[in-house]
């Protein structure tokens, strides 16, 4: 496949034995499924930083304020060399469309990562490794998930739809920022951004009735940080329905009866759990197609990501 979207990845899911242990966590969905459609660029920052294969265990501790980055069975301490390997990759890493990290490492996991005293002691389970850390920071809006999370169906679904929103952000929009690029995505987004967050879809469409209230750099800031917290909400069955039902009011003039009917009772369907997503959803693409309504052809929303995903496919 040409044009592969840039995502990065912990190297150890790529099955590069790069592990404290010299070993790996090959994932096969990333290798097998996903790159068929992401480009990934490896990280390791463990052994970027200069720790090498193999090493020391290493873990959280907390002193004071400060988490730092220590040996789990001595003193050594690695946080110095990791916040220098830290500062000269994030600069690089603008252009990546979305990161997968590998979860339960002190350096790579996104949540629930143990922090220990002073005395090497958990004291809590909420620290965050400390390259994730600094990656989330400099990137507040790209999409980021831990490897083992995307076994979760509906999480699966909503960091690759993200990837791609975002993907489409950075090349049609930051990559030459004008008031039509910026109006442009919003449009083609709209139904997707309903679908997520009804709230934050009410926010953003007045933000952009005036462009010069704002210089436009602020303005899509602003907008593109709260478009992407709209989007980490996961899509429940109601507001499908809520999204597909506001396609279909575009599309009933130019629908028979018929047609009418069996997409009403397949969304119906779909609602309360006898359907997967993808039957409704194909009724409006064909019926998009056989009438076409401009407004809808350019709706992301109908076509996320490829189909070959099958991530519309579940019940």
């Amino acid at each position: 496949m040409e044009n592969k979207i840039p995502v990065g990845i912990s190297a150890c899911l790529l099955g590069r034995e790069v592990r404290h242990d010299g070993g790996h966590k090959h994932s096969r969905y990333c290798t097998e499924v996903l790159a068929r459609h992401f480009e990934f660029h490896a990280v390791c920052p463990e052994l970027e930083s200069g720790m090498g294969v193999p090493r020391p265990a290493i873990h959280l501790r907390e002193f004071g304020t400060e988490v730092r980055l220590i040996e789990s069975k001595g003193e050594r301490d690695f946080s110095a060399p990791m916040e220098q390997f830290i500062a000269g990759a994030l600069p690089r890493l603008g252009h990546l469309r979305g990161y997968i990290l590998m979860a339960k490492s002190p350096s790579c996991g996104m949540e629930r990562i143990k922090v220990h005293n002073q005395a090497g002691r958990v004291i809590r389970r909420d620290g965050r490794g400390l390259f994730a850390a600094a990656l989330m920071q400099a990137y507040p809006s790209m999409p980021v998930e831990e490897e083992g999370r995307l076994n979760d169906d509906q999480l699966k679904e909503n960091f690759i739809e993200r990837v791609f929103v975002y993907d489409d952000w950075l090349r049609n929009v930051a990559a030459e920022l004008t008031p039509k690029a910026l109006i442009d995505f919003h449009t083609r987004h709209k139904f997707q951004l309903l679908a997520h967050n009804e709230k934050i879809y009410r926010q953003l469409g007045p933000l952009l009735a005036d462009l010069k209230a704002q210089p436009l750099e602020a303005l899509a800031d602003t907008y593109i940080r709260g478009f992407m917290t709209a989007m980490t909400r996961l899509v429940s069955r109601g507001s499908h329905v809520n999204a597909m039902q506001h396609l279909a009011g575009y599309l009933k003039d130019g629908m028979p009866a018929e047609d009418r009917k069996m997409l009403g009772e397949q969304i119906e369907a779909y609602h309360r759990g006898e359907l997967p997503l993808i039957v409704p959803m194909t009724l409006l693409r064909m019926a998009q197609r056989r009438e076409p309504i401009a407004y809808l052809s350019i709706q992301d929303y109908l076509s996320p990501y490829p189909e070959e995903l099958g991530l519309r496919n579940r019940v």
